[in-house]
């Protein structure tokens, strides 16, 4: 591990356990794996459909069938991807729904490939808007790929159902919380919203 990458862990656990003591006790009890980016644009997006009302297995051995479909056996590009038939893809496992979102992925990284090549430079705000240009994806996908591609600090998704148990396990909520309970908790955190989420993600696993 880096030198920054010490460094930012050291600053990140050092401020959640200070603004809140209830993560803080977390924080002590769970060793985070340090956050391996998606690099890969279209892949991520991709995945994020595939994971869609799916458990992370399922969606992994779809994924993994739809690989072979392809000569290389590696990730394809848009282009390899459109050539792909539908039929074929449905046998991996996609719905038809998602085989037409995930050609509708493929499209848009081919018509808007200097955009996609340009995303980093942009907030996640205005990420969110130009990705959910794209029928299938929507802003839960768009947060994922912020965080998991970009690697950015400060997200929380408040649509994503992992992080409202995850609240409402280490919160000792009787039900799910609200948005107003979510937020009054989470804006604590800033800036450093997605490392708190993924200790509410990693409390989940946690016995």
């Amino acid at each position: 591990m880096s030198i920054k990458a010490t460094e930012i862990i050291i600053m990140y656990k050092k401020h959640l356990t200070k603004v809140d003591p209830v993560l803080g006790a977390v924080i002590k009890q769970i060793k985070l794996r340090p956050l391996k980016l998606q690099k890969n644009y279209f892949q991520a997006l991709v995945e994020a459909i595939a994971n869609q009302q799916l458990s992370g297995k399922a969606a992994q051995t779809i994924l993994g069938r739809v690989l072979t479909l392809f000569k290389s056996k590696k990730f394809p590009t848009p282009q390899e991807y459109l050539k792909m038939s539908d039929a074929k893809l449905r046998s991996a496992g996609f719905s038809n729904s998602k085989v037409v979102y995930t050609k509708n992925v493929a499209q848009f990284f081919v018509e808007r490939n200097k955009e996609i090549k340009r995303i980093h430079k942009l907030t996640d705000e205005e990420i969110i808007k130009f990705l959910t240009e794209i029928k299938g994806i929507g802003v839960w996908s768009a947060e994922m790929f912020i965080i998991f591609s970009l690697g950015r600090e400060d997200v929380f998704s408040y649509g994503d159902l992992g992080l409202r148990k995850g609240l409402q396990k280490v919160y000792n909520f009787k039900k799910e919380p609200t948005l107003k309970q979510m937020k009054k908790i989470v804006k604590k955190w800033k800036p450093y919203r997605t490392h708190g989420a993924r200790y509410m993600w990693a409390s989940l696993v946690k016995k």
